[in-house]
């Protein structure tokens, strides 16, 4: 018999409120191992509060999260090794050189052969050239591949992306996702990632959740969502749902 593996990622009835602000309403999801999933909406959809809560930095008003099969709310220090996270909107120190910056990431991690490992993402992402200058020097595209092998310093089985892609030019970006795929199949891991470049989206995930006022109004494959709506393109899909209200959204996608 087939063992079945389980989720990654499991949410269950996930909810945040910031006051009266209800950023997340009990949200429920599952992301499968070795697999690239999206969560899509607009500005104060909930996607960032949600990455947030996975990794630990937000604690859920309500709902349970399970990582690797553990409680991220009572044993996440059992499964922070084993992830990690990228985000152009998160700056590094400014005053260190890339090559500090990755330093002092890579020993909190208590990478082994750390020297090694830098200069091989560096080649990877094509930032040699700028390991010795300080980081608050960099161009914004600069900043993001920077960004980026901070988080595969530990060689991560999950990583959680936000926006991979800002601020890189057409060339650069596509090589970025190119990179992205090549490492999840090399490597088995598992992506997570919030994006508005729908072609992005198209092209790296196999499941995709859209979120509107902290609730996910529907999910599929970007091929099902588009066949579903009866668009041409994710983007168009990711337009309707954003400028529809919530209960609309969800009654024009139900079968």
């Amino acid at each position: 018999m087939r063992r079945v593996s389980r989720p990654v990622i499991e949410v269950s009835a996930l909810t945040k409120r910031f006051g009266a602000t209800l950023a997340v309403d009990g949200i429920d999801f599952a992301v499968p191992a070795g697999t690239t999933a999206a969560l899509l909406g607009g500005n104060g959809a909930g996607k960032t509060t949600t990455l947030s809560m996975l990794l630990g930095l937000l604690l859920p008003t309500a709902g349970r999260i399970r990582i690797f099969g553990e409680d991220m709310l009572r044993h996440r220090y059992r499964v922070l090794p084993r992830m990690n996270f990228s985000s152009p909107y998160v700056d590094l120190p400014h005053r260190l050189t890339v090559r500090q910056n990755l330093t002092v990431y890579g020993r909190l991690y208590g990478i082994a052969g750390l020297g090694a490992r830098i200069e091989a993402l560096a080649q990877d992402l094509q930032i040699a050239d700028f390991l010795s200058t300080q980081t608050g020097k960099l161009s914004a595209g600069q900043k993001t591949r920077v960004a980026l092998a901070k988080a595969l310093l530990n060689a991560p089985e999950l990583l959680l992306l936000d926006e991979p892609t800002a601020s890189l030019d057409p060339d650069t970006g596509d090589w970025v996702r190119g990179y992205l795929e090549r490492y999840r199949e090399r490597s088995g891991a598992t992506i997570l990632l919030a994006s508005h470049n729908m072609a992005e989206v198209e092209r790296l995930c196999s499941e995709v959740m859209m979120m509107r006022e902290g609730r996910i109004v529907d999910r599929g494959s970007p091929r099902a969502l588009i066949r579903r709506y009866g668009r041409e393109t994710l983007e168009q899909v990711f337009l309707e749902i954003a400028r529809a209200d919530g209960r609309g959204a969800e009654l024009r996608a139900a079968p």
